[in-house]
């Protein structure tokens, strides 16, 4: 080993557990195949800048103000939903059962296979237990007792996505890993073995257990360390059974591609869709409310489906209060006549059955702890079963 290469490996070694690890060898040579990598990086399928926009200067007054940040917070304790064990006992009527566990960890149960989606139960989107984002709510029930699951899909590896203490329990299970490419080399180095792997570029597929599990293209970043070198892959992700299809965004930013996506592969009986910690700042990477319905109505070709919101209400992670991304979502889905599930963390819910719509949030908001009006509760679209959270 030559004294460069015994430095390189020295470095690495020395490199935080949380940060993972840099893809090397015949991963990187994929890497550098694929379609989506140019001049060292992957590439978006719109260009977007990922920093924020403008000053950072006035960025930093306008996150850390003081008015500003009792907002972005509930004023009261956010309602989990206390028997999500028990309701999961249960098989779906339908066949398809969801519970967003909050943020965008979500278990989809479909045709008897169970699909986990960014599972952060971790303390913090930190790669720090003693600083970083800490949960607004606690998890709605161990992960121990979540039982078997078939396949975890990631879609990128942001600390709010993938988080290292779950992965770490979850390594000693038996579930497989559907992951976009590059970020096989965190989970390798956290203990999963390359034989439960399913690294995939935009537009490639795999099959778990009677599952097909497509990547698909988002518009986003990556990175965990020190320096963001873009060599991981972020994607949202198409499941698809016989008799089901369920979509995941990931985290993404607004762009003319949900069509193709919905023209390829939907449509679909759910989507879960970001539509939380947005900023004007950043407008190219995370969604609005009104984007995250209108990328909906293009993945459906129409208000087709439910829309499940999510990336909201767990974590503080942008300035905008934190009941808005719920109530821009409820409005503009009433203005478009789309079916919207608002359920507590942890309320399972069958797309096919009533949906849970009730703003549960309003409550606890900062704005009723204020002594301010809340707004009144938006129907739901016409001819959609509804049920309080």
């Amino acid at each position: 080993m030559t004294a460069s290469r015994s430095l390189s490996s020295a470095v690495r070694s020395l490199r935080p557990l949380a940060f993972g690890a840099d893809p090397t060898g015949e991963r990187m040579a994929r890497i550098r195949r694929s379609p989506h990598f140019a001049d060292g990086t992957f590439q978006n399928p719109v260009e977007g800048r990922p920093g924020p926009h403008g000053s950072k200067l006035a960025f930093a007054k306008t996150f850390f103000d003081k008015e500003q940040r009792m907002r972005r917070s509930p004023a009261g304790l956010i309602p989990v939903h206390p028997t999500t064990l028990a309701d999961l006992a249960e098989p779906p009527a339908d066949g398809l059962r969801i519970t967003w566990m909050g943020h965008s960890s979500v278990l989809a149960e479909i045709d008897g296979r169970r699909v986990l989606f960014d599972p952060v139960w971790g303390e913090r989107c930190s790669p720090f237990s003693f600083a970083g984002p800490k949960r607004l709510h606690p998890v709605p029930l161990p992960l121990a007792a979540l039982g078997p699951v078939d396949v975890v899909v990631i879609s990128h590896d942001h600390y709010d996505h993938l988080d290292l203490p779950t992965i770490q329990a979850l390594a000693g299970t038996d579930t497989v890993f559907a992951v976009p490419l590059g970020v096989g080399a965190h989970l390798e180095r956290w203990g999963v073995s390359a034989d439960r792997l399913r690294e995939l570029d935009w537009h490639e597929s795999t099959s778990v257990n009677g599952l097909t599990l497509t990547a698909t293209p988002a518009r986003h970043f990556c990175g965990r360390g020190l320096r963001n070198q873009q060599h991981t892959l972020w994607a949202s992700w198409v499941v698809a059974s016989d008799g089901h299809r369920v979509y995941h965004s990931g985290d993404t930013g607004y762009f003319p591609g949900f069509a193709d996506i919905g023209r390829d592969h939907g449509p679909f009986d759910v989507t879960m869709i970001q539509i939380g910690a947005y900023s004007e700042w950043w407008p190219d990477i995370h969604m609005t409310p009104e984007e995250g319905l209108r990328a909906h109505l293009d993945l459906q070709g129409g208000p087709r489906g439910v829309l499940l919101p999510i990336h909201w209400g767990t974590f503080n992670l942008a300035p905008h209060p934190w009941e808005e991304p719920a109530e821009g979502t409820l409005a503009a889905a009433r203005t478009a006549g789309a079916a919207v599930a608002l359920p507590h963390p942890g309320l399972p819910f069958e797309p096919a059955g009533a949906l849970p719509t009730d703003p549960w949030w309003r409550p606890v908001a900062a704005r009723a702890a204020a002594g301010e009006t809340a707004p009144e509760p938006a129907p739901a679209p016409v001819g959609t079963p509804t049920t309080a959270a």
